[in-house]
C-alpha cells in the first residue's frame, strides 16, 4: 500500500503558486489539495498543474462553492463545474456536496452525477464528511451509505464530532460503514465543541487527536489489505478554524507548522512494520485516555 500526503492550498493564499509548490515540496508532501471555484477556468488550473508537475507534485481538485438554496440552481451549477474539472489532470475530485437541507433525493441526484462523471473519465470523486453539505453528520450519511453502494468518502470525522457534540461513541455502525467507503482522509483533529482543536501537539487535547487517529488507522489497515493508494491531506484550517487570542490577529499557533506535523507524525505512524497488533494497543490506551 501507499500513502501519499497532500498540502492543502487552504490558509496559504497569500503564496504565489510558485512559493506555495515549492514550500510545499521543501516540506516533504507528495501532492497539493487545490480547491476549484464556479469562476475558475481550465486555463487557469493548468498554470497551477503546471508549477505543481515542476516540482515533481501531484493535484487533488477541491470542490467547494456551489451553495445555492435552489435545488434546480445549484444541481445546474454543480452540473457544469463537473464539466468543466472532468478533464483535467489530477489524482482524484474531492467535492463538498449538496446541502444539509436539500431532500435526500435531490442530494442523491448530485451524488449520481458526480458517479456519472467518475464513470465516464475514470477519475474519482469522494465525497466530504462536511457540515452544511448532506454528509453533515454521521447518521445522515449512513443512511446515504446504505443506499448508495457506490459513493466514496472524504473522511473528515471532525465534522462529525462537532455537530455530535460527543466522539461518536454511540454512532459505531456509522463510523465503521465510513471507514469501509473512506478513499481520502482530511486529517484534521475535531472535539465535541468544535471542528479543529488548537494545538494536536499539546497534551490536553491528546485524547481528541487519539480518537481520530484510531479511526483512520482503521481506514489504512482496510487499504492494505486491499494494496491500494490512500490520500491524506493534513487539513487544519486559518481562522475561524485556528482560534486567535482575543482582540488581536494573533494565531494560537502557526497553522502551515501543524499541517507538516500531522503530515510527518502520520507518516512515521504508517512507515512499514507498522501493523493491526500495534493499532490494538494504540486503541486500548485511547479508551484509557
Amino acid at each position: 500500500m501507499e500513502i501519499q500526503f497532500y498540502c492543502p492550498r487552504w490558509g496559504s493564499e497569500n503564496l504565489s503558486w510558485e512559493d506555495f509548490c515549492q514550500k510545499a515540496s521543501n516540506a516533504g508532501y507528495d501532492g497539493i489539495e487545490v480547491g476549484f471555484a464556479q469562476n475558475d477556468t481550465a486555463a487557469g488550473f493548468m498554470q497551477i498543474w503546471n508549477t505543481a508537475e515542476k516540482y515533481k507534485l501531484k493535484v487533488i481538485i477541491q470542490h467547494y462553492d456551489t451553495c445555492d438554496a435552489d435545488f434546480s440552481k445549484h444541481f445546474d451549477l454543480y452540473c457544469t463545474w463537473l464539466e468543466k474539472v472532468k478533464t483535467l489532470p489530477c489524482v482524484k475530485i474531492n467535492s463538498q456536496t449538496g446541502r444539509d437541507f436539500f431532500s435526500v433525493e435531490q442530494n442523491t441526484a448530485l451524488i449520481e452525477a458526480a458517479l456519472q462523471v467518475s464513470k465516464q473519465t475514470g477519475v474519482q470523486i469522494v465525497h466530504e464528511t462536511h457540515r452544511n453539505k448532506f454528509s453533515f453528520a454521521a447518521h445522515i450519511a449512513k443512511n446515504y451509505l446504505h443506499e448508495i453502494p457506490d459513493l466514496k468518502l472524504t473522511l473528515d470525522a471532525s465534522h462529525w464530532v462537532c455537530v455530535a457534540e460527543s466522539f461518536l461513541e454511540d454512532q459505531v455502525e456509522a463510523l465503521e460503514l465510513a471507514i469501509e467507503r473512506a478513499e481520502h482522509i482530511h486529517a484534521r483533529v475535531g472535539y465535541p465543541c468544535g471542528p479543529q482543536i488548537p494545538d494536536p501537539r499539546m497534551p490536553e487535547w491528546q485524547h481528541a487527536l487519539n480518537m481520530h487517529l484510531n479511526w483512520w488507522d482503521k481506514v489504512v489497515e482496510r487499504k492494505k489489505k486491499e494494496q491500494s493508494v490512500l490520500t491524506i491531506t493534513p487539513e487544519f484550517g486559518p481562522s475561524p478554524y485556528m482560534v486567535y487570542l482575543p482582540g488581536t490577529q494573533t494565531p494560537l499557533c502557526d497553522q502551515w507548522e501543524v499541517n507538516v506535523y500531522m503530515m510527518e507524525l502520520l507518516r512515521e505512524r504508517y512507515a512499514k512494520g507498522y501493523n493491526s497488533s500495534q493499532m490494538g494497543v494504540l486503541a486500548n490506551q485511547t479508551e484509557k485516555i
